[in-house]
């Protein structure tokens, strides 16, 4: 099964949370903040805003940084994924 996201949407896959600190210290699976920080899977083919279609910024394979309290989150074939409107990201990581 295969996610297609409408309008400005993006579905992205995070990236997996650190097991310990950079000093050494191991946190447990409660104390880890998820990260903002995922990769871009698929992207929607844009919108169109007061009559001006509105390009994509971001394409699959990008590195990006988003909003801490953005998107939904789903799982789907034992993966979970954020889909997040394309303003929800806030940069590319090069």
């Amino acid at each position: 099964m295969k996610l297609s996201p409408l309008g400005d949407r993006v579905v992205l896959k995070q990236s997996v949370a650190e097991e310990t600190t950079k000093s050494g210290i191991v946190l447990p699976g409660q104390a880890k903040e998820k990260p903002q920080y995922a990769e871009v899977v698929e992207v929607g083919p844009g919108t169109v805003v007061d009559g001006v279609k509105v390009e994509m910024e971001v394409k699959a394979g990008d590195k990006v940084i988003y909003s801490k309290y953005a998107g939904t989150e789903i799982k789907l074939e034992d993966e979970e994924y954020i889909i997040v409107k394309q303003s929800d990201i806030l940069a590319i990581v090069q």
